[in-house]
């Protein structure tokens, strides 16, 4: 018999703000985490937005030594880890450290360390390239370092899926965690490629906003939109059995009902135009969850701005939902943190967990041009106050990943 999957723990670090409660009134407030670009001179590059981290000091948030030997995207995953297990209220809490997993997702790793130490290598010479280079930018590091970091012996590694991998890294941790693997599993996801090789690479395939105005740059199923904005952060949950989280009287969040995942096998970039992978993950984490298309209260869309994947997202609730997809508030939440591509999913995930335990539907800002292929309703502009007991997050990935997770309002024991 499958076990019962709750959410104990929460951590985000994001444009929004630096910590779970910051972050969660941020997105309330609809507040936009778009600004110019601090992190490099983009005096040659068209592009020059993207939702930073804020104001993010990794001396004191990781410690000094420790951060000295990770990248920012591994300093970002502990910083989001950390307050989820305290969440969790384990940090004093004693049991099988064989028992406790990390699974954490990114999509591309320690791409900043990269730039950094080939700058070294053709300026400098092979001799000063770091030997921390390896550890510092390979992607299953940040998985690796949290593990070290809670002593946790259970499954670690890492899902790179590009911007799917938050949501696949929350799925799969559902999965062992159903069939009793582990008891506890830190999950979610962790980027941070605000570089100029990314900028450079993302805007020259065609992806990025072109606007320089942050509230017209990320503006997901808005007709004028032109691409993502590029973003950074981290989301990680405290994923648990329901019998364990019970058995220590742990604070729950939520319930994780279902999970789907599949492949488009069609484009290296590009989505299916009919939408068909995204409805089978759709529909597979409906079937999973044991639930009809209508008891669907919202659904946080992957929605990223650009003319197609909105469009065909679009087309891919329609054909899972038909008729109720009407019915249904969809709303993209990248436009407020822009796209935070393997660490979208899980916090996206987290602003689901709290819009079941508030019953608050959060907005698509920005929202100004409606589009006739994507007519449905989008929550613009302002979030809504509603009683809501499913949600579903989609995310997409290059290559033609996809992946749904569906997630319960915790009412107690039923």
């Amino acid at each position: 018999m499958k076990k019962r999957v709750v959410i104990t723990g929460m951590g985000v670090i994001a444009p929004l703000g630096n910590d779970l409660d910051t972050f969660w009134a941020g997105v309330k407030e609809g507040k936009c985490g778009i600004a110019p670009i601090t992190a490099f001179d983009t005096t040659e590059f068209k592009t020059k937005i993207a939702a930073e981290v804020k104001d993010f000091d990794a001396d004191a948030l990781v410690g000094s030594r420790t951060a000295r030997y990770m990248d920012r995207f591994c300093q970002l995953a502990m910083v989001a880890a950390k307050e989820a297990y305290h969440d969790a209220g384990l940090e004093d809490f004693e049991m099988e450290r064989e028992r406790i997993g990390v699974i954490l997702g990114t999509g591309i790793g320690g791409l900043i360390t990269f730039e950094e130490q080939h700058t070294r290598l053709m300026e400098k010479g092979p001799s000063r390239v770091s030997p921390f280079f390896v550890p510092m930018t390979i992607t299953n590091m940040a998985a690796g370092n949290v593990a070290i970091s809670l002593g946790a012996k259970g499954a670690c590694f890492c899902v790179v899926t590009a911007c799917a991998s938050g949501t696949h890294a929350l799925g799969e941790a559902f999965r062992r965690l159903s069939c009793g693997e582990e008891d506890i599993i830190v999950s979610g996801g962790a980027e941070a490629v605000v570089s100029p090789m990314a900028v450079a690479g993302f805007t020259n395939m065609k992806a990025l906003s072109g606007s320089s105005d942050p509230m017209r740059a990320s503006i997901p199923f808005d007709k004028e939109r032109d691409g993502f904005v590029i973003g950074e952060g981290s989301g990680v949950m405290v994923l648990e059995s329901l019998e364990h989280a019970q058995k220590r009287n742990a604070k729950i969040y939520g319930e994780v009902v279902g999970y789907g995942a599949t492949c488009d096998a069609y484009h290296m970039t590009a989505p299916d135009p009919n939408g068909e992978g995204g409805a089978r993950a759709m529909q597979l984490a409906l079937a999973d969850a044991a639930l009809q298309p209508e008891e669907i209260s919202y659904i946080n869309a992957h929605g990223t701005g650009t003319p197609m994947n909105d469009k065909f997202e679009t087309a891919a609730i329609k054909r899972v939902f038909g008729e109720a997809a009407y019915k249904i508030p969809v709303s993209s939440t990248k436009s407020m943190t822009g796209h935070l591509l393997g660490a979208a999913g899980a916090v996206e995930a987290i602003i689901c967990a709290k819009s079941l335990e508030e019953g608050y539907i959060p907005a698509t800002i920005g929202y100004q041009v409606p589009d006739e292929d994507c007519d449905l309703d989008y929550v613009p502009n302002k979030g809504r106050e509603a009683d809501i007991n499913y949600a579903l997050s989609n995310s997409l990935g290059f290559g033609g990943h996809n992946a749904s997770i569906i997630l319960k309002k915790w009412t107690g024991d039923k």
